[in-house]
């Protein structure tokens, strides 16, 4: 006989299934199609971008100074105070050996004086304060005894000291570390942007920036109203002119590479004047100049409202700067540095 049963119906749980999975496909074959391919960034919006990223990275490059200057401050402090605890110590050790003196010419004669002897196994800072004791000695080894106890007390505020900067160095090693790591990362997020672009934009903004510098240096060389540089600013000015071209390094101070306010201060050095390692220090060196009308040239320049960016006046409102990375030494229009011009400093 032929078998009558009914052939085995899908579950429901398995259509269910099966009818989500094709309506997903459904949808995502309609995104698929109707999606339009993203976009690749323009020239001009990876130049914005680069020179964000650039600026971000200046400003984490002068607090990367200032933590190195700071840690070179606190190396040379330690070790002075370490030269002094030594020689102290050595001082201390001869006003004890003169005090055993006493006690062996005083044993010799006859014995030691008792209170002699207790200061000799005692801490003489404990057994100075006890003034009965003190009608018990000479004049000369009371003279010892204190001359002892200034000495230690003198070594151990030294010592105290010297574990404070300790730490502090430790700290400042540690922020040194974090702000070189900030600006590396900036750089190479720049670089990858950079890297984006084709060879033929590469070489549009290269253009774009020699056009620039050509323009800023017709307008340093033609001079105008600007009052010309002289004295200690113009010695200053014309030894960063003879670095034109000489690459941007953050951190360095020259001769060979210079970051903004590496350049300005090995300028005024080579002038014989000694300004100091950052822009915000630099930018509190000197007479202030609010106006850019009455900027002479050579004075120091300073940019955005945290003044991390600082370079010489050049005269017709150019500015003689290490840019940022990537860029060499060079005349600039102050209009586009990419911040706000503060003010100037007179040195």
């Amino acid at each position: 006989m032929a078998s009558h049963r009914r052939p085995k119906q899908p579950s429901r749980t398995r259509v269910t299934v099966l009818t989500t999975a094709a309506a997903a496909a459904v949808v995502l074959s309609s995104q698929a199609a109707n999606a339009a391919p993203s976009e690749k960034p323009s020239k001009d919006e990876v130049k914005a971008k680069v020179d964000k990223l650039y600026e971000e990275a200046e400003q984490a490059t002068e607090k990367y100074n200032g933590a190195k200057e700071k840690q070179e401050k606190l190396q040379k402090e330690i070790s002075t105070i370490q030269d002094n605890v030594a020689r102290g110590q050595e001082e201390l050790n001869e006003l004890r050996d003169g005090l055993g003196s006493m006690a062996s010419a005083q044993y010799r004669s006859g014995g030691i004086d008792p209170s002699l002897q207790l200061f000799l196994s005692a801490d003489p800072d404990n057994y100075l304060d006890k003034a009965s004791t003190l009608d018990q000695l000479s004049g000369q080894q009371v003279e010892a005894l204190k001359k002892i106890q200034v000495k230690q007390r003198d070594l151990a505020q030294q010592r105290s000291e010297a574990s404070e900067k300790l730490k502090d160095l430790s700290a400042t090693r540690t922020e040194l570390g974090k702000k070189k790591k900030e600006v590396q990362g900036k750089l190479s997020s720049a670089q990858k942007l950079l890297n984006t672009l084709t060879a033929q934009e590469k070489a549009a903004l290269q253009q774009d920036e020699q056009r620039s510098n050509r323009a800023s240096e017709r307008q340093v060389l033609t001079g105008g109203k600007s009052t010309p540089a002289s004295g200690r600013a113009g010695a200053a000015f014309a030894a960063a002119q003879g670095k034109i071209g000489t690459p941007y390094v953050y951190g360095a101070t020259g001769p060979s590479s210079f970051d903004c306010s590496g350049l300005t201060s090995w300028a005024y050095a080579q002038a014989g004047v000694g300004i100091p390692r950052t822009s915000q220090a630099q930018a509190n060196y000197g007479t202030r100049i609010s106006s850019s009308s009455q900027l002479q040239v050579g004075d120091l320049v300073f940019f955005f409202s945290d003044l991390h960016h600082v370079g010489l006046y050049a005269g017709n409102g150019q500015v003689l700067h290490a840019p940022r990375t990537g860029t060499n030494v060079r005349y600039e229009s102050m209009s586009t540095i990419g911040g706000p011009f503060m003010f100037g400093v007179r040195v």
